[in-house]
C-alpha cells in the first residue's frame, strides 16, 4: 500500500474511531488496515493511534498528523481531477432528512447519476443529527436553522412551512381565526426536539415578529412521519413544510389554518466539516444540489 492510500486508511480509522468500520468503509480486509497503520506509525516514528477495547483514538501527535493527512490527501485529489480527464467517481456518503429525501431528494438523484456515472451513493435518512466525521458522512441536506459552527454550510433553498390540522379535528375543536383563539381549548402535536428533548414551540409571523406558543399535546412525538400522521389522526394541529402538506390539503385530509401568520420558512444547507477538504465527488454532489434547488 502505498503512502497516500495509508493516510486514507488512517483518517477513516480517526473519523471512525474503528479498525473494523473503516475496513467495511474502505472495503479492505481489517489485516491490511492494521499493517498499514503499523507500517505508517514505524515510517513517522511516533505512535499515531491510542487503542482500547472500546475503541480507537488518535495520540496527540495523530491529531496534528490526521490534519495534515488530510490536505495531502486532498492537495492528490486536486491534481488527479485537473490533469486528468476522469469524472468524479467513488462512493459517496450523504445524510438526509427524511421528508426531503423521498419527496425533493430521490426524484431528482437519476439526473445526478447520469451526469456521474462513476459515483456511486450511500444514502442514508432520518430525523436526527448524525455526526459527519465520527459516522464517516461526507455531507447532510439539513433543515432549520443550524447549529454546528464546526461545519461549511452552502444554503440550497427555502422551505415555506403552513399551520395545519385534521378536518375531524376542527369539528370537534373549531376552527381558529386568530392566534390567541388558540390558547381556547385547542392542542397541538408535541414535536420533541432532538437536541434538548422539550416540545418544539409552534411558531407564527406577525410582521417582523415571531410568536412563539406552546399548547397542550396528548400525543407527542420524536420524528416526521409520525408528527404527520398524528395530525392527520386529528390529535392536533402541525406546522411543516407546503411541499410535504399540499396533497393532503388537496385530498381534503388537512385543513389549513391561519394562512395570514404563518411560522418562518425552514432554509436548506448542504453540510460538510471544516477538517475534510470536499473531494471531486463531493464538490460535484454540492454543486448539482446547489443547482438543482436553487
Amino acid at each position: 500500500m502505498d503512502r497516500i492510500d495509508a493516510m486514507r486508511v488512517f483518517a477513516r480509522i480517526v473519523e471512525r474511531r474503528s479498525f473494523t468500520r473503516a475496513a467495511d468503509d474502505l472495503d479492505l480486509p481489517r489485516a491490511t488496515v492494521t499493517d498499514a497503520i503499523k507500517s505508517l506509525e514505524a515510517r513517522v516514528g511516533v505512535q499515531l493511534l491510542q487503542r482500547t477495547t472500546r475503541q480507537v483514538a488518535p495520540t496527540l501527535e495523530g491529531e496534528a498528523f490526521y490534519g495534515r493527512c488530510l490536505r495531502l490527501i486532498a492537495d492528490m485529489e486536486d491534481a488527479e481531477s485537473a490533469f486528468s480527464a476522469s469524472a468524479p467517481a467513488g462512493p459517496l456518503r450523504i445524510d438526509v432528512h427524511g421528508m426531503l429525501a423521498r419527496h425533493l431528494l430521490f426524484p431528482r438523484l437519476p439526473d445526478f447519476l447520469a451526469q456521474h456515472p462513476g459515483i456511486e451513493l450511500d444514502v442514508s435518512e432520518g430525523d436526527r443529527y448524525v455526526d459527519l466525521v465520527r459516522e464517516g458522512v461526507d455531507c447532510a441536506v439539513r433543515v432549520g436553522e443550524l447549529r454546528d459552527s464546526d461545519l461549511v454550510a452552502r444554503r440550497l433553498t427555502t422551505l415555506p412551512e403552513a399551520t395545519a390540522a385534521s378536518p375531524g379535528y376542527c369539528a370537534r375543536h373549531g376552527t381558529p381565526a386568530t392566534i390567541d383563539a388558540l390558547q381556547d381549548g385547542h392542542l397541538m402535536v408535541g414535536f420533541q426536539s432532538t437536541s434538548t428533548g422539550g416540545l418544539l414551540p409552534l411558531e407564527f409571523q406577525l410582521g417582523s415578529r415571531v410568536r412563539e406558543l406552546v399548547l397542550p399535546t396528548r400525543v407527542r412525538v420524536g420524528g416526521a412521519e409520525s408528527y404527520l400522521g398524528a395530525a392527520l389522526a386529528g390529535f392536533g394541529l402541525l406546522q411543516a413544510p407546503r411541499y410535504r402538506l399540499e396533497p393532503h390539503f388537496a385530498a381534503g385530509e388537512l385543513v389549513p389554518l391561519l394562512a395570514a401568520t404563518p411560522p418562518r420558512p425552514s432554509p436548506v444547507h448542504i453540510v460538510y466539516t471544516r477538517t475534510r477538504l470536499p473531494s471531486p465527488r463531493l464538490r460535484a454532489f454540492i454543486d448539482w444540489a446547489a443547482r438543482e434547488f436553487g
